[in-house]
């Protein structure tokens, strides 16, 4: 988006409005690659009948289905895969155009689309295997950015790809070798944005705690919070996507100390019985998880955890699975998702014996889930009475009625809300600001306060 906007595109929110339309897909499970290929053909009608002359594909699919989406899709004028970003002048068009402002529209995948709609002209069994030559793009600090956030929340990605070989992921095909991002290039992107009003950064990469290694940082991580905790504007600093065996002591006494890194760990730790972990090719287990767990709690009075799982990995007995509805129980996570084990062609355990039906797979995730139900309810309840720092999101989603927030507990868009249905009558919150509230209510995953 920044990259056409330099060029002198007007960004459109509108498919109706554009003359051209991008979609970026994704391609990491197949109800995503299906979610994709759903939009890819609802934005093909708009080309069909509406103003848009040019439709382009971007992102993650091009790099498993390249050759199929060009085939099978003709309304597709072009393709960016995710080291292509460059191109994206050339496959809409805006490198050679007039620099007169032209609308153009920019489209992400969106998780309302039917799954299960058969499209027909683009099967998931049609790849033939081959995936394009690995990338090895990785924007910097002078790379141009539109937020695609609100004002005073954005995301840093330190770091593209991953090297770990779990044998239920295809990412390391479609976003290649794990490199980070130059320090400095990090910290100068940060000030940039905290001078633009940012108040809250969110650190991003497929593993964050393996940043700089690829540079012979030792610590790299630490290193890397410690200089942006120094930065004067930002309120709020947390990263996300923890390897278990990669949070060191270092890392959690970097976050013990400063105010302004949130007391949040984020650790998909995708299963708790060893037998299961050893065939993601991931290691650990419940007994090393919950020591792990235990020194995090220590280390960091009142932290947030959070961490997911996978259900219905092949192979999974009963027994394995109970194994991780015990973990749970013992871990008492803040936060937890939980994923149906998909079939990805590709990847490790898609040659694995021992699959699980679609129906008990649903089962044991919906279980999981009620467990943690439970869990969240109480822990949101033990909150009621306490003040807590509030981010203000502005009016709620659910009712004009309510404001809606975050406080340090919440990461952006994968937790739950506060939801403020009082305030003084000599104040009216402000979006983007921070207020002191206290928890008057609870349910369970979201919070109602008062700000005071």
């Amino acid at each position: 988006m920044g990259m056409l906007a330099q060029a002198g595109a007007q960004l459109t929110p509108d498919a109706e409005d554009a003359d051209v339309i991008v979609v970026n897909t994704c391609s990491f499970i197949g109800s995503a690659q299906q979610e994709s290929v759903d939009t890819i053909l609802e934005m093909a009608r708009h080309k069909a009948g509406g103003k848009a002359k040019k439709l382009v594909v971007a992102g993650c699919l091009v790099e498993r289905f390249r050759d199929e989406i060009r085939k099978n899709i003709p309304e597709v004028d072009a393709v960016v895969g995710t080291g292509e970003l460059e191109k994206i002048l050339a496959a809409t068009g805006v490198a050679d155009a007039p620099r007169t402002p032209s609308p153009f529209h920019i489209l992400t995948t969106r998780p309302e689309g039917d799954h299960r709609r058969s499209h027909g002209r683009f099967a998931r069994d049609s790849w033939d295997g081959a995936v394009a030559d690995l990338p090895n793009y990785l924007y910097d600090e002078a790379t141009p950015r539109v937020l695609a956030t609100p004002g005073y929340t954005a995301y840093i990605k330190v770091a593209e790809g991953c090297d770990h070989p779990c044998s239920f992921c295809i990412i390391p095909q479609l976003r290649g070798q794990f490199r980070s991002r130059r320090f400095e290039s990090v910290i100068s992107e940060a000030e940039r944005l905290a001078q633009s009003g940012v108040r809250e950064i969110t650190l991003i990469g497929q593993d964050t705690t393996c940043y700089g290694e690829d540079l012979g940082l030792k610590d790299g991580l630490p290193l890397l919070l410690e200089r942006l905790a120094s930065i004067e504007d930002l309120r709020w600093i947390r990263f996300l996507y923890a390897y278990p065996n990669k949070i060191t002591g270092r890392l959690l006494e970097t976050i013990a100390a400063h105010d302004n890194i949130c007391s949040y760990v984020d650790v998909p730790l995708q299963h708790a019985s060893a037998a299961v972990l050893k065939r993601m090719k991931r290691g650990g287990g419940a007994d090393l998880f919950l020591r792990s767990i235990e020194k995090m709690r220590r280390a960091i009075p009142g932290v947030t955890l959070r961490t997911s799982f996978i259900v219905g990995f092949p192979g999974e007995t009963e027994r394995e699975f109970e194994e991780l509805c015990e973990f749970v129980r013992q871990a008492q996570f803040d936060w937890m998702g939980t994923f149906a084990y998909s079939d990805q062609e590709g990847a490790g355990a898609f040659d694995l014996g021992k699959k699980l039906s679609t129906r008990e797979i649903e089962s044991r995730r919906k279980l999981l889930m009620s467990i943690q139900k439970k869990i969240s309810r109480a822990k949101k309840k033990s909150l009621v009475g306490r003040e807590i720092d509030l981010l203000l999101m502005g009016p709620s989603e659910e009712t004009d009625l309510l404001l809606e927030g975050r406080t340090a507990m919440h990461a952006p868009e994968i937790d739950g809300k506060v939801f403020v249905n009082d305030y003084p009558d000599s104040q009216e919150p402000k979006e983007g600001e921070f207020y002191r509230c206290r928890i008057t209510a609870a349910h369970d995953y979201d919070l109602v306060a008062e700000i005071v």
